[in-house]
Parts: C-alpha cells; structure tokens; sequence
C-alpha cells in the first residue's frame, strides 16, 4: 500500500511512517518545517522522501494520514481532500496496526516514552517485537507477534488502540486544551482500561489511578507496601540507580539501571513486571536493564570542559522537576541552571504557577518566550513566559542572540527543557562553549 504522511517530522508521525515502511509499504511524507530534526533520524535511514511543496503528484490509491496538530484548514490536507484522497486521522491508522499484534500499550501522563523504551529493549533482545516509540523510533517485522507502543492520551488517541497489555505510569492533569478537568482524564484512562484484553500494570502510589474501577486483571506496583510489586532500597549513583523489587512481601531480586531518579526507578520496576509476565528470565532482564541507553531527548548528555549540557523533553512541570532533581543528584556538586521553552499558551496559562516551583529547583533559571504551532497567541491574550518568569527571583528570557549569557556559569549542569525544539539554542550555546575553552 502506499501512505502520504502530513506532518511526517512530528514524532508520532515520523514513527508510524518508519513502522508502514517496515512492514512493506510505499511511504512518502509533507513537513511545513524544513530545518532538521531528531524524528528524521528513522526517515532518513529507510530513505522516505519528505516535501515541502503543496504539489506532491499523489497516486489515486494513495492513503493520507494526518495529526491532529495540523489544522482543519492546512493547504495540503485541504488539497488532497479536494482530490478526493483517502484521507485517515493518525490514531485510526495506529489502532488498526495495534489489532495486528499482540499489543503492550504504555500510556500515562509521564513516563511513556521512557518505559515502552525499556520493554521494547528487553522484549526485543528476547523474544522479538515491533516497537514505536514516541521520540521518532519505529521497527516492524510481520513476523513478530509482539508489539510495544507508547500510548499518548493527546486528543484520546488512545481510545482506537486495542491492547492486549496496558501499563498506566501515571494519571495528572495534562492536556487542558483537550480535557475538562482530571476528573474527565480519569474517566478517559477507565475506558482505555476496559479496552485491554488480558492484563493491567498500574503506578498504585498514584492516586489518581486508584480511582479507577478496573474490569480486568490488574497488577500494582510503585513504593507504597500496599502494591504488588514494590521497590525497596533505591541507591543512586553517578552510574545510575539500583534497588531491589519484592513481589508479595517476597523478595524478587536486584535490578541496576543506568538511570537517574526515583521516577526511572519506577518506569523500570514497570517494565521488569511486563517482561516476567511476558515469561522472560530475571537474569536476562537484568542484563538488558544494564546496557539499555535511553530514548531521544530524555537526559542526553554532553560534557565540555567543566560543564555539563543536558538536553530533556521535559514540559509538563513534574517532568521538569524530576528532571531537575535527577540532574541535582547526579551532581551535587555543580550549579545547576534551567533553560526551559514552553510550547503550548494553554498549558502556560493553566500551569504557571507550578512551572515556577519546578523550575525553582535550579540555582537559576531562563525561558524563553513560547513556541507553539497549534495554538494562536491571540487566543491567549496577555499569555507569555512571562507569568512564570514573575513569580521566580532572578528568572530571565533567553534567546540565540542572548545565550552567550550561560558562559558566566562554570563548573555546572544547564539543562534544556522542552517538547518543543530547543536544539538550535544549545547548539549555539555549546559551539560558544567550544570555542572558548580552545
């Protein structure tokens, strides 16, 4: 079959683009956006073409897929629809491929990405699985009967997949622009529950989850003795983080990671269940947990001199707090200093405030002004990186033109933060940093 993919450089896009191409399809993709990106890395392996133009010449059998990111309104989702293009939403063509397989679905408000990473590794050196995962990575074989994918609550699509195994990281107030309230992000969760056919692994520290009335079988697991699984005697070192997991009061084994901060702690206890239960040896969990190397844009680091750069997808303010914390406690020693883009006006305007508490975990801290290309400023008027630059002492804006700033800090961590893409900001920043320690 043949796909033209809209919005192909967005990292659920340019995944499903990958995952078709494996399984033996003709693929093509539009980006408005013409600087490169880390999603492309997959595209251009499987060499996928990605235009620019609104004048692609499409074959009559070719089938459209979109975001919802873009706009009703978009010239080239406009154009082929007027051709008369078999046009499918994004989600729709994901739940068909989840019916093919045996599906793990990994969903949560945080956390995603990281734990369908850390099974897919596992299962993947094991037993075999196709995978797609929310930082840009896809692979399929048709010969695989398991499937690991990240599950996002974005818009509820979700609710197309059909899992065979579900893991709930998490379950907090996030997407305000899509739900009314948490209560209406539980319910959503419930009825994506009710969708699995054989077995649940749910966070139970979270107490949003406990709320939920699960219909099929369900295990628990988190810090708190009143779970399943429980991690106990958590060190975290310069290496990574190491703790021992008991199941039922009974003690189950030591695990090593090389992760940092409690949330990985839990993000791997979650995938140690999926990959038990799946019937893979806990000494061969262990030595996949030992070598895994984490998704894009989560904790990669890069040294210079005495600095440390840290590039992080965080965006919602626990992401940018655990994150923060993770950095903190890997070096104690180091001043640690935030850089944070906000992407969206709606979560700005819904989570100021605790932006500002979170991002207070730094020595200090910089934003930049927001970058959104779903939602219009004039929409959200008096909404700018403002609100929260007010409520944190010494808080400032940066931009390209300013970032020299950063070269007062030496001996430090500065981490970049955001969903949005902060690349060319640290890039000139490290090439700055470069050239002077020359």
């Amino acid at each position: 079959m043949k796909y033209y993919c809209l919005g192909v450089k967005g990292s659920g896009m340019a995944t499903l683009a990958c995952f078709l191409h494996d399984l033996g399809n003709q693929v093509s993709g539009y980006d408005d956006v013409k600087d490169w990106k880390f999603t492309e890395k997959g595209l251009d392996e499987r060499k996928i073409p990605i235009f620019y133009q609104a004048n692609l010449h499409l074959d009559k059998d070719t089938i459209v897929t979109y975001s919802k990111a873009l706009k009703e309104d978009h010239p080239e989702l406009k154009r082929v629809r007027e051709l008369g293009f078999l046009v499918k939403e994004y989600s729709e063509i994901v739940g068909e491929l989840t019916s093919q397989f045996r599906t793990i679905s990994v969903s949560g408000t945080h956390g995603k990405t990281t734990t369908s990473s850390l099974i897919s590794h596992i299962v993947d050196h094991t037993l075999g699985c196709n995978y797609f995962i929310g930082d840009g990575r896809g692979y399929a074989n048709p010969e695989n009967q398991l499937f690991v994918i990240e599950s996002d609550e974005f818009n509820r699509h979700f609710l197309a997949y059909h899992p065979s195994i579900t893991v709930i990281t998490n379950i907090e107030l996030e997407h305000t622009e899509c739900y009314r309230d948490i209560e209406d992000i539980i319910q959503t969760f419930e009825t994506f529950a009710r969708r699995t056919k054989e077995l649940l692994v749910v966070c139970g520290d979270n107490e949003n989850i406990r709320k939920i009335h699960f219909s099929t079988p369900v295990i628990y697991y988190g810090f708190d003795e009143k779970n399943d699984y429980v991690a106990k005697n958590i060190q975290i070192n310069q290496s990574g983080s190491s703790f021992d997991v008991f199941y039922q009061d009974q003690f189950y084994g030591n695990f090593q990671v090389p992760l940092f901060g409690k949330h990985m702690v839990l993000n791997t206890l979650a995938s140690i269940i999926v990959s038990e239960k799946l019937g893979i040896e806990k000494e061969k969990i262990k030595t996949y947990l030992t070598n895994f190397h984490n998704a894009e844009r989560r904790f990669q680091e890069k040294v210079i001199g005495n600095i440390v750069t840290i590039d992080d997808y965080a965006h919602h303010p626990t992401e940018i707090r655990v994150t923060l914390e993770a950095a903190k406690t890997k070096y104690p020693d180091k001043t640690l200093v935030a850089v944070f883009k906000p992407n969206t006006y709606s979560r700005t305007k819904d989570f100021y405030q605790d932006f500002s508490k979170a991002l207070q975990v730094a020595d200090q801290v910089y934003l930049t002004e927001i970058d959104c290309n779903r939602e219009r400023q004039e929409d959200y008027p008096n909404v700018t990186s403002h609100l929260i630059l007010e409520l944190i002492p010494n808080g400032k804006i940066i931009s390209e033109e300013t970032v020299s700033e950063l070269l007062q800090y030496q001996n430090a961590v500065v981490c970049f933060m955001s969903c949005a893409s902060i690349q060319h900001l640290k890039e000139s920043y490290e090439k700055l940093l470069e050239e002077s320690t020359k």
